[in-house]
């Protein structure tokens, strides 16, 4: 898997063996020839690391790229290629520089940049908010950027249509599947991820915010991998907030950094969101791999979702919106349903209310509880769709062919 993409803007006389000592490390190098070519790339891409830049040829255009990189929600480093002549000339002028940006001199070699690159990496991995709480995704180990895991949000803006259970279910049948998983209740307002699944005096995030402020300068954050909770089934699971009078500390654009550096110690996120449009969600739209809209056959659920689907038109994200119906079962027809919607349905879970509800008076999941039951195989299809396994046939079995209807459903996103 590869690392980040890095962006290079250099002379095309040192563009080519920068691009190949990178490219040979497993990162994802893009050239990038004139300002408006690195803005169209952030704009297109939310994991660019770091940008290579030229402090030499042509001073205004260096500029240029330089506030590209630090626009208002938005903080990439970059690493400044200077002579020895011009980085003294610098020197007096540091402080003016971002708190991550750096300096490397002329003459030197492909191999010697790539390893100053993966130094910044690493400590690109401690996210500091301003406030004094320092949020960590993790270890700060090299190893762990060979990793870059698939981020879900689970999202509709209309409540009840099943969002917190399709998200532990998945969960649960990804870590069934061998793959490591992080459960993310970022549901700050009504989220009960922790309780469905009987975790007790769980640590949030804003508890460690709080009390790393409270305890002043020089006080050791927490990492995101030390707050988790751990669930008998292999989840890992990291709650925001136990009370929405408590968010007051959680900085959308740095939590969502935060989830998405997580990426590096984790195989899939998956992210349980709050019904609305606020800033943290619009964050974590932008850094996810794929958004699934469950939707339930009634009229507030659909229109909820066709809503969804203009936003993300505006916002730019529709191609990573992916339709799950739930309670797929009652006698609606899913053509009707996507029709409605006009997205072409990702997965089908059907109504299983009794076995829910035992499953969450135990802190249990269905995957666990009742792996045999038709509704654990939906999850399970739906967990094989995401990580792009196919799944087998089987006597008996209803493929999602014959759910859908028609001879081959349509992939979104």
């Amino acid at each position: 898997m590869a690392r980040p993409a890095i962006a290079i803007a250099l002379p095309d006389d040192e563009r080519q063996h920068v691009v190949d000592a990178l490219r040979e490390a497993d990162f994802e190098p893009v050239a990038v020839r004139r300002p408006a070519d690195l803005e169209a790339l952030l704009a297109s891409r939310h994991d660019v690391a770091v940008a290579i830049l030229d402090g030499e040829s042509d001073f205004d255009e260096s500029l240029e790229y330089y506030e590209q990189l630090h626009v208002p929600g938005r903080d990439i480093p970059s690493l400044m290629i200077v002579s020895p002549r011009t980085l003294d000339r610098l020197a007096g002028a540091a402080g003016r520089a971002g708190a991550h940006d750096e300096y490397f001199t002329r003459p030197y070699s492909p191999e010697a940049l790539r390893w100053r690159i993966e130094a910044m990496l690493i400590r690109q991995m401690t996210v500091d908010d301003g406030s004094g709480a320092v949020i960590q995704s993790g270890p700060l180990s090299a190893d762990n950027w060979s990793r870059r895991g698939q981020m879900l949000g689970i999202f509709n803006a209309k409540g009840g249509v099943g969002k917190t259970t399709i998200a532990v279910n998945l969960a649960a049948a990804l870590v069934a599947m061998g793959r490591s998983v992080l459960l993310v209740d970022a549901d700050t307002v009504t989220g009960h991820i922790a309780s469905s699944l009987g975790l007790e005096q769980v640590r949030t995030l804003v508890d460690s915010l709080s009390d790393t402020s409270e305890a002043g300068p020089g006080a050791t954050p927490e990492t995101l991998e030390e707050l988790v909770a751990a669930h008998s089934s292999g989840l890992k699971v990291l709650v925001l907030s136990s009370s929405p009078l408590k968010t007051a500390r959680l900085v959308p654009e740095t939590v969502a950094d935060a989830i998405d550096r997580a990426r590096r110690s984790f195989d899939v996120i998956v992210v349980d969101l709050h019904p609305d449009y606020d800033a943290l969600n619009r964050a974590m739209f932008g850094r996810a791999d794929r958004i699934l809209v469950p939707v339930t056959p009634d009229v507030p659920a659909l229109r909820a979702a066709v809503q969804l689907r203009d936003v993300a038109d505006e916002l730019g994200f529709r191609a990573k919106l992916a339709l799950v119906v739930n309670r797929a079962n009652s006698g609606v027809s899913m053509t009707d349903m996507e029709s409605t919607v006009g997205m072409a349905a990702f997965a089908s879970i059907r109504s299983a209310g009794m076995q829910l509800v035992k499953a969450a008076n135990e802190g249990r999941t269905v995957i666990d509880l009742f792996p045999s039951e038709k509704v654990s195989g939906d999850f399970r299809a739906l967990a094989e769709r995401v990580v792009g396994v196919p799944r087998p046939r089987e006597a008996g079995r209803v493929s999602l062919r014959g759910l859908f209807g028609r001879k081959e459903s349509v992939r979104v996103g």
